[in-house]
């Protein structure tokens, strides 16, 4: 394991997901009557697996952290053993997991039976010294295919939006939030450390892959109506605009997937906090058009929703354009004109429906108007992430100068 700027960082981001997860969990878990100790524990477990993970500095010990954090995310996609939905999310994501997990062993073993070896150093030692035999180039492409998986972009998404709907809410807000940023953190260190000489065989995959998961992400999107759904899509989308980074290369192109991802951080957990607020009758309702005039039933509600929306869509002020700035520049100046071309043309295709969210709170009529009071530890989460959203252009300067760092540090080590 290794402890670096970088690690450091990304572990501070993966601790604050976690913890809100947990502190969001509180009433729905009570109301829905899960609420068993076992419940915390997992997210703890699965955390760990995450810190493992960035750490990670041999592929060993890079495979234990992946399967540590996953054995515990499928425990919890079916948490709620009473509902069938849940249980078939547990399932399914058991199921693909699991195959991912087959194809992570398959290419380790090519890369450490045309390497020697399993340690980062030592490999990235051997591919500057005798290039990359055609063995492995085909475990690289192996252990791509897991990573891409584990941040669900395309061609390995097709889990996500049937795991995002069944799964508790509470579950699928930790799901977008932390192990997303641990998948993508790992996918840097994987790519930048050990195969960093191999830059021109890899960024063709990441170019391909970034540009798939923007323009599905922002079509399959449109015609949901399960917010749950919705979302998914969405995560789906921003993958693809952070991979923009990864596929541009360079320091430059890595700080700006680490900014983009820990702005999407704080945005998704505001999100999802806004989402675990639709109760009516004492039990969450998951319809986008359930949202129906809440800009006069849930004034603040609404407010901290639409800043998400719009931040999400990337309209400036808001720290979500920042961070589509930061992606579509590392690809302009790497030369990706046509990737940062679909990316711009995504955005303003999701745009589409992340404002019809806008609309409905403010421009329909009310339907049955959502619970109240708001449970006072989700309106705390709710308060910080829109702040945090809606001012990150007045001091911008800690974000940038850590990620930066971090950054610096993955290039030196």
């Amino acid at each position: 394991l290794v402890v670096d700027p970088f690690a450091r960082f990304v572990k501070i981001l993966i601790l604050a997901g976690s913890a809100s997860a947990i502190i969001m969990s509180q009433q729905f878990i009570r109301s829905e009557r899960i609420e068993r100790f076992e419940y915390p524990l997992l997210i703890l477990f699965a955390t760990v697996g995450m810190m493992i993970m960035v750490s990670a500095n041999d592929l060993v010990a890079f495979y234990l952290g992946v399967e540590f954090q996953s054995l515990a995310l499928y425990v919890l996609a079916a948490f709620n053993r009473d509902s069938l939905r849940a249980s078939e999310a547990g399932l399914k994501y058991f199921v693909l997991g699991a195959l991912s997990s087959g194809l992570l062993l398959y290419g380790a073993s090519l890369i450490y039976g045309f390497a020697g070896t399993t340690s980062f150093p030592a490999i990235a030692q051997v591919v500057a010294a005798e290039g990359a035999p055609i063995g492995l180039t085909f475990g690289l492409v192996f252990l791509t295919a897991s990573l891409a998986f584990k941040v669900s972009a395309v061609p390995f998404h097709m889990w996500t939006p049937d795991v995002y709907e069944g799964a508790p809410t509470p579950v699928t807000a930790f799901f977008a939030a932390a192990p997303k940023l641990a998948a993508m953190a790992l996918l840097l260190r994987v790519m930048v450390g050990p195969f960093g000489q191999l830059a021109a065989q890899w960024q063709q995959i990441f170019i391909v892959v970034a540009a798939g998961s923007m323009i599905l992400g922002a079509f399959a999107a449109i015609n949901q109506t399960n917010i749950k759904r919705l979302l998914a899509y969405s995560s789906i989308g921003h993958v693809g605009y952070a991979l923009i980074g990864l596929s541009a290369g360079g320091e430059k192109g890595v700080q700006s997937v680490i900014i983009y991802m820990t702005i999407y951080l704080v945005m998704v957990v505001g999100t999802w906090g806004c989402v675990l607020c639709m109760r009516q009758h004492d039990r969450m309702v998951e319809k986008i058009g359930d949202l129906a005039g809440l800009g006069r039933t849930h004034p603040m509600l609404a407010l901290a929703m639409a800043i998400f929306m719009f931040s999400m869509a990337g309209i400036p002020p808001l720290a979500g354009f920042f961070g589509k700035v930061y992606v579509f520049l590392a690809a302009i100046e790497a030369q990706l004109y046509t990737l940062a071309v679909i990316g711009v043309l995504s955005s303003v295709v999701a745009a589409y429906y992340y404002l019809k969210i806008v609309k409905l709170m403010y421009f329909d009529e009310p339907k049955d108007a959502l619970a109240r009071p708001i449970n006072r530890e989700l309106a705390w989460v709710i308060a910080a992430t829109g702040f945090f959203t809606l001012l990150f252009f007045v001091y911008p300067g800690p974000v940038l100068t850590r990620a930066g760092a971090a950054a610096a540090a993955l290039f030196a080590s």
